[in-house]
């Protein structure tokens, strides 16, 4: 139905993590007779502990974004968190509004959370509040295309569904084909990186008198939570974002395939393109994108294994993990295969610590709000599985730390992916490495503390006795896997001697958390 004069006036909700122009509940709407809302509300910036940058970044992003739908004659109302009027719930803001502008029905896009979804439509229902919740096109699998596709399959295995978006998209295919005659060129894409490689820059951003603005009132109401909050140099609108994709594209893609799984003191982006948090705020359409790279690959500027591996993670990785998380809540952020239960140690929150790279991936985390995803799985998410933290207190540390966090594309990557707390619903073995696999993809172990050569005794790498002591631990779970089956029988060649040590080193690492 479209609307003419006697249509009724909406009130549109735009959620923060939707901040574009072309979100579909904007284009339902009418600038003339609708009007739009945005909330800056306690409750949504305090349901976890957020990362200051990460507070920062949307709030200012938020603020940009209102005043660019203003210029395109959209009467918004914009409430900020420091208004004294201020519900600090986003029910409460539209509830607010309903009683203060003539509109007389709510349209709002899909949130991206189960958690906030859920709640707006009881208070819609409670209240008696005509809410409209249409699906976000933003996304190239609807909820149902992610369910058809899963159903009846034994294993939902990412590289199969991200054939199917290749095929629904025309990315890097000739014909029926994948482009250079393979699906997938991960196998190139593991080289360790080394101090002699030119480091591009990432675009940093100055803050404008409206980032400013946030920045002190973060500095206000949230001096105690995690991180650094300046510099801040992120873009805040769709402009900045832009002109970050093209400073990647330009200096990092060509070797972004190279080098993407490696690790470098120092190097906190690598050939990372760090455009995440603006993708999935809305600043930047995915699609968009991953066109933007594809066509630097048929232009010659950058090989087809960086291109491929750049388009795999947003219409692979970043689509399956929503597929896996609307498949599967409620409930699955409490999942829990081997009954995990050690508190999530202090090192996660201070970087202190003398394992060089955890002291890496923190401390960058700290300062930036960003770390790639091989530290994320294979160091710090590595490490809490080994050490068989609670996932659910995994699960809530990235959500808060990360600038580019969401839980329905966070959730599954650490509850499934990293942890393996869904007992492989997700993937088909843990990702569990000892300190070879740091020591191959990073140069930390060169300048750590601890030998990562030593499997035993208080000078061996932490993570070699509890990856043996993990695999021990959980082995009435793991050992009939068939992925493990030759882990196992290495374990059952060692002596009891070796054995015996490999435990009792991971104990006292263990104890010492």
């Amino acid at each position: 139905m479209t609307d003419t004069h006697c249509s009724p006036r909406k009130l549109i909700l735009v959620l923060g993590d939707q901040l574009s122009v072309d979100i579909c509940s904007l284009r339902a709407g009418n600038p003339g007779t609708d009007t739009v809302l945005i909330a800056e509300v306690a409750e949504e910036a305090g349901y976890v502990a957020h990362h200051k940058k990460k507070i920062a970044f949307v709030f200012s992003a938020m603020r940009h974004f209102a005043t660019e739908l203003v210029e395109a004659g959209w009467q918004v109302r914009y409430v900020k968190l420091d208004d004294p009027d201020n519900s600090g719930s986003l029910s409460g803001e539209v509830a607010r509004a309903l009683r203060d502008t003539p509109a007389d029905r709510v349209l709002v896009a899909e949130p991206g959370e189960y958690r906030l979804k859920t709640a707006l439509l009881d208070w819609a229902d409670q209240s008696g509040v005509d809410l409209q919740m249409l699906d976000d096109d933003r996304f190239i699998a609807s909820h149902q295309e992610f369910r058809d596709w899963a159903a009846g399959r034994k294993q939902l295995r990412m590289e199969y569904f991200y054939r199917e978006m290749r095929r629904k998209t025309g990315l890097l295919m000739s014909g029926n084909e994948p482009e250079g005659g393979q699906w997938n060129y991960d196998s190139d894409n593991r080289k360790p990186a080394k101090g002699s490689l030119f480091m591009p820059t990432q675009r940093h951003t100055l803050p404008d008198a409206t980032t400013e603005e946030v920045l002190k009132l973060v500095e206000a109401r949230f001096s105690e939570n995690f991180g650094m909050l300046r510099p801040f140099w992120f873009a805040v609108t769709r402009a900045g974002a832009l002109d970050a994709l093209e400073q990647f594209v330009d200096q990092a893609l060509p070797q972004f395939g190279d080098y993407q799984d490696a690790m470098l003191t120092g190097e906190p982006f690598l050939y990372h393109s760090v455009l995440a948090q603006y993708i999935n705020a809305g600043l930047l359409d995915p699609i968009e994108v991953c066109r933007r790279v594809e066509r630097a690959y048929y232009d010659g500027w950058a090989p087809l294994n960086a291109v491929e591996g750049y388009i795999r993670q947003i219409i692979g990785w970043r689509e399956y993990m929503r597929g896996i998380y609307w498949l599967n809540m409620p409930g699955y952020t409490d999942q829990n295969f081997f009954g995990a239960t050690r508190p999530l140690p202090g090192l996660y929150w201070t970087g202190k610590t003398d394992m060089a790279c955890m002291a890496a991936a923190i401390g960058q985390t700290r300062d930036e709000a960003y770390a790639h995803h091989i530290q994320r799985l294979m160091v710090t998410g590595n490490f809490a599985m080994l050490a068989g933290i609670d996932p659910h207190q995994v699960h809530e540390w990235y959500l808060a730390v990360y600038a580019d966090a969401y839980e329905w594309v966070e959730a599954p990557n650490v509850i499934g992916m990293s942890q393996f707390a869904d007992g492989g619903f997700l993937g088909s073995k843990p990702y569990a490495a000892s300190g070879n696999y740091i020591n191959k993809m990073s140069d930390h172990c060169a300048g750590c503390r601890y030998d990562v050569k030593q499997k035993t005794g208080a000078e061996a790498c932490p993570f070699n006795p509890l990856y043996w002591d993990f695999l021990i631990r959980n082995e009435d779970k793991l050992r009939g896997n068939p992925r493990l089956g030759q882990t196992y029988r290495t374990w059952d060649k060692m002596d009891d001697a070796k054995k015996a040590s490999y435990r009792e080193t991971a104990q006292k690492v263990l104890n010492a958390l």
